[in-house]
């Protein structure tokens, strides 16, 4: 009996803690919000299983620029052939949409997507990604997708 009482209490403080969101979604208006109800987690919040990365890794500095990264990406690349095809089949994967029509006209990718990848990835849109990261990530896409 003291069992069920203590789950009813712990369940009606989860119906307390309940929080709501107005969220427009597609198929409406974009001024018709819809309601969403979102419950917190039952077992509390979950910790991470990585301590974060420290932020000098990621963060602009005079050794992390976009030439920089370039530089040193072409220096293994010509060390290692097989990286080299990866790294290419992965930038003409990030290539802008229709690059030949707009300046520069070279299949470079969009900023704004840049930006995206850089703060979806590491938390800040201006960061510069470590050369390993770009070159695990160009094996791994050849190995998921089979190229």
């Amino acid at each position: 009996m003291a069992g069920a009482v203590a789950s009813a209490v712990v369940e009606s403080r989860a119906v307390d803690r309940l929080a709501t969101l107005n969220i427009p979604l597609a198929g409406g208006p974009a001024d018709a919000p819809r309601r969403v109800m979102f419950a917190p987690m039952p077992h509390g919040p979950v910790e991470p299983s990585a301590p974060p990365r420290p932020q000098a890794t990621i963060r602009n500095g005079p050794s992390r620029s976009w030439p920089g990264l370039a530089a040193r990406l072409t220096i293994r690349a010509a060390l290692r052939p097989r990286l080299a095809l990866d790294l290419l089949r992965t930038a003409w994967a990030f290539r802008r949409r229709r690059w030949w029509a707009t300046r520069p006209f070279l299949p470079l990718p969009d900023r704004t997507y840049l930006r995206w990848r850089m703060h979806t990835a590491y938390g800040d849109e201006r960061a510069v990604p470590p050369a390993e990261d770009v070159e695990r990530f160009a094996r791994w896409r050849r190995e998921t997708m089979g190229l």
